[in-house]
């Protein structure tokens, strides 16, 4: 056997012990049986910025958004917003844009669809006029729907 590869044993009679930790009493007794402050509270009591209600998170572009969702495609179970057919929602002082697909240019509803979402976007409270932008690109695909939407055509 080569030297690098031995095993050498050393026997010991004593080993000294390694040194106690110190701990200082800084605090008295009333300081430690006073509840330490919880680090999530200062988080917990801060309030949320304030949302634009037309920006992302407002009231008025989740009213915007629920209205959507009460709109159903004929042919599928499904709402519209958990189709994966609005490709957007824009809000800018009472106007509202909504960009969106539908699932085929041959679709039945191809031409009542948009006006459908006009009307019911456009009867939201605090909603001066709608718009319906209707676009084929990107393309609709499956893969624009929901979780919520996929669970209920059994798709997951």
């Amino acid at each position: 056997m080569s030297e690098d590869r031995m095993i050498k044993v050393e026997e010991v009679a004593s080993v000294e012990a390694p040194p106690k930790a110190r701990v200082e009493d800084v605090e008295s007794a009333p300081e430690k049986l006073e509840r330490k402050r919880d680090y999530l509270e200062g988080f917990l009591a801060a309030k949320p910025a304030e949302v634009a209600p037309g920006a992302v998170g407002g009231d008025l572009y989740e009213a915007v958004v629920n209205a959507l969702k009460d709109i159903y495609d004929p042919e599928i179970p499904v709402n519209i917003y958990d189709l994966g057919l609005i490709y957007n929602v824009e809000i800018d002082e009472g106007h509202v844009l909504v960009t969106m697909t539908l699932t085929t240019p041959h679709c039945p509803v191809a031409e009542s669809m948009p006006a459908e979402v006009e009307l019911r976007v456009g009867a939201v409270p605090g909603v001066g006029d709608a718009e319906v932008n209707l676009v084929w690109d990107p393309p609709w695909s499956p893969e624009n729907m929901s979780d919520e939407a996929r669970l209920e055509l059994g798709m997951l």
